[in-house]
């Protein structure tokens, strides 16, 4: 595993190579970066500016730095240079100005403060460009040249050296598990070998939401399936993807995929988090380069399975009028649109959906590893605005999601701006509502 660059950007460390090898580092990793797509993308885009449009650190600024393409330049003046005759010549001439280290410095807020992977500006594109990928590859040279934010560094260093970005180990998730089997009177397994379902989480449901596992608990119960947790591999945060860091990712990865194959699971059960259902159902194989022995379900994906197969059975439903944030990573980039909604009506009778939901909802603003940069605290509460627009528009009483990052960063956004709005997590809203067992 190669943590050179995750060492040398360790906030309070000096730097193992000097500043200008680190840039021939980065450099370097740029360069290999430069893929097919990459150049294709560069070769055939327009300049329209509709992905300014539909970003909203732009929409909520106004400032044409927040516009997706241009966060890119820096790594498009290394394309053009490198990979084109123009370019070369004028490089070759004296015509073509370097990347140099200071402006990969300054550019760090903008790949890694003003994007958080959403996909919205891929979406709109009139070519059908890949932005998205464009900056993951761009983190990566980022990363390599030791631009990566020190937030990010410290929760990639805590996933890799404890197991968890925010620092959660085993005996923070064991005192967990004891709360939920008093509050519920069950067991929480763990380290069951040939249970049907490995269920992992992100550090936000261990330590800020622990009334997910809760959850889990009583519905597995209630629908009779076997699960387990892994006291080898619990964490579903991927900090890897987020900083840019691909064999990193494929280590975190890695500790999920042995600990299922030890426990003999069908399934693997990424929780209410966007990213880690990104990087273990999509990126995983991919990085790993082999396939999995076994499926990987979002846990709503299974809950709308348990329902149709009549094992998830509920009672009552919500008074209070609300609405469904969509994570962009499990609907937009992920694909399940349907099946939180399909769940949401089986206990709620008033819901209305925001002006733009679904595959192009609005972010929440503190995805793609946003939510961990300190520095970029005020920026996240400008973009704000946007969810606070539409939030205001529909007049809720209540915001339910599928997702702990998106769950703290709204929370947080609604606190900043003075609203009075109480927000849940579907799972959770959907074990309220259970049927009474007899």
């Amino acid at each position: 595993m190669n943590t050179q660059a995750l060492t040398d950007t360790a906030p309070g460390t000096a730097a193992v190579a000097p500043r200008g090898a680190s840039l021939e580092r980065g450099r370097h990793a740029f360069l290999e970066e430069i893929d097919a797509p990459i150049a294709s993308f560069f070769s055939s885009c327009v300049r329209c500016g509709l992905c300014a449009h539909a970003c909203l650190f732009y929409t909520e600024t106004e400032d044409p730095r927040y516009t997706p393409i241009h966060k890119l330049e820096p790594l498009r003046r290394m394309w053009r240079q490198e990979y084109t005759f123009w370019g070369k010549l004028a490089k070759r001439v004296g015509l073509a100005k370097p990347v140099t280290d200071d402006e990969l410095a300054a550019w760090s807020e903008l790949v890694y403060d003003s994007c958080t992977l959403c996909g919205r500006c891929s979406r709109v594109c009139p070519v059908g460009n890949d932005i998205v990928y464009m900056v993951r590859r761009m983190r990566e040279g980022m990363a390599a040249a030791g631009h990566a934010p020190a937030g990010l560094v410290r929760a990639t260093r805590n996933a890799i050296l404890n197991g968890s970005p925010m620092g959660v180990k085993l005996v923070t998730l064991e005192a967990q598990i004891r709360h939920v089997e008093k509050e519920t009177g069950l067991t929480v397994p763990l380290d069951q070998v040939g249970a049907e379902y490995l269920a992992i989480f992100s550090s936000m449901e261990i330590v800020n939401y622990p009334e997910y596992i809760a959850a889990l608990t009583r519905i597995f119960e209630q629908a009779g399936v076997t699960w387990t947790i892994s006291s080898e591999a619990f964490e579903a945060t991927n900090a890897g993807i987020q900083i840019g860091q691909s064999d990193l990712a494929a280590e975190l990865l890695s500790r999920i995929v042995k600990a299922a194959e030890k426990l003999k699971v069908k399934t693997v059960i990424s929780p209410e988090c966007g990213h880690a259902y990104l990087a273990l159902r999509w990126e995983g194989p991919n990085l790993l380069k082999r396939a999995y022995p076994f499926q990987v379900k979002h846990i709503l994906e299974l809950l709308d399975e348990l329902r149709a197969a009549g094992k998830l059975r509920l009672r009552d439903s919500e008074d209070s009028r609300l609405t469904f944030h969509d994570p962009c990573q499990l609907v937009r980039q992920g694909g399940v649109v349907q099946e939180p909604r399909t769940l949401l009506k089986l206990v709620a009778s008033d819901i209305v959906e925001m002006n733009e939901t679904g595959v192009m909802n609005w972010c929440c603003g503190g995805g793609g590893g946003v939510s961990a940069i300190e520095r970029a605290e005020n920026l996240r509460l400008k973009a704000f605005r946007r969810k606070k627009t539409q939030l205001d528009e529909l007049g809720v009483e209540m915001l339910v999601t599928a997702c702990a990052n998106c769950r703290v960063v709204l929370e947080e956004g609604v606190d900043a701006y003075n609203m009075e709005l109480p927000m849940v997590g579907l799972t959770e809203l959907l074990a309220e509502h259970l049927e009474e067992r007899p």
